[in-house]
């Protein structure tokens, strides 16, 4: 027999373990099922069953059913603490900061440019002779 044939054999057993197995399976879960419905059914039909009571004995004295006291619980130990709402407080005054010693000016280079560009203006003719006295005095001013 050729690797073949024995594949197809282990094959042929394997398939039929299984379906051996599966039939069992199936089997056994009916035969639950059928005892367990059957035992459902029993039980939904059966009447109760009620001791008999002998004829002589006294009816029973129904008395007022028994309660336990409602529970007596102690006062708390600790006072529950009341919040109190916090009140505003300003913070407090701070000195102000000395002002700062105006720096140097470096009003040289500054105001030389600025008269640079405004004989600029002057000698293009965009200003005229009373406007670029004005503007003159006004930066030699500052």
């Amino acid at each position: 027999m050729g690797l073949i044939g024995g594949m197809a054999r282990t094959a042929v057993i394997a398939g039929t373990a299984t379906a051996v197995g599966n039939r069992v399976s199936r089997r056994q879960a009916n035969r639950w099922s059928k005892k367990d419905q059957s035992a459902y059914a029993d039980q939904q039909y059966a009447q109760p069953q009620y001791a008999a009571q002998p004829q002589y004995a006294a009816p029973p004295q129904y008395a007022q059913p028994q309660y336990a006291a409602p529970p007596q619980y102690a006062q708390p130990q600790y006072a529950q603490p009341q919040y109190v709402q916090p009140a505003y407080v300003p913070p407090a005054p701070t000195a102000a900061p000395a002002p700062q010693p105006a720096a140097p000016a470096a009003a040289g280079p500054d105001k030389y440019e600025q008269l640079r560009k405004l004989g600029e203006f002057h000698d293009q003719g965009i200003l005229t002779d009373q406007e670029f006295a004005e503007q003159k005095a006004r930066i030699l001013a500052t």
